[in-house]
């Protein structure tokens, strides 16, 4: 997909999202400012990249960001589940610490995956 049409599927895409005209036409400046500073480019590579990542016959390569994910819920799990429980039944302190930059990571990645089923969902939709 060239960036004209990645640009024109944003602008019909903000139309659905935004049905206040003003607050349509703000985000189509954010649009058009991403276009010329090139992040819709990158944008586009980086989707490639894990389109092809996911697509890929090689398990670790395909299943590497999942992965990652179901580790960090996991420890979001144990600390505020587990470890709650654990510290009131036997008295001790399981949980794990957790860096600002993982918590980064965490929301970077949830909303990725959340974003992107939003966009395939739209572009599925924006086809027919």
């Amino acid at each position: 997909m060239n960036p004209l049409a990645i640009f024109d599927f944003g602008s019909n895409l903000l139309d659905k999202f935004f049905p206040d005209k003003d607050e349509a036409a703000k985000a189509k400046i954010k649009l058009i400012e991403l276009q010329q500073n090139g992040e819709l480019v990158k944008l586009q590579t980086q989707a490639g990249i894990i389109t092809a990542e996911s697509k890929s016959e090689h398990f670790i390569v395909s299943a590497w960001r999942p992965m990652t994910m179901l580790v960090f819920v996991f420890i979001i799990a144990n600390n505020y589940i587990l470890a709650p429980y654990a510290g009131l039944l036997f008295s001790v302190d399981i949980s794990l610490e957790i860096p600002d930059d993982m918590w980064d990571l965490l929301k970077l990645g949830i909303g990725g995956y959340v974003g992107s089923r939003g966009v395939e969902k739209s572009i599925k939709e924006w086809k027919k």
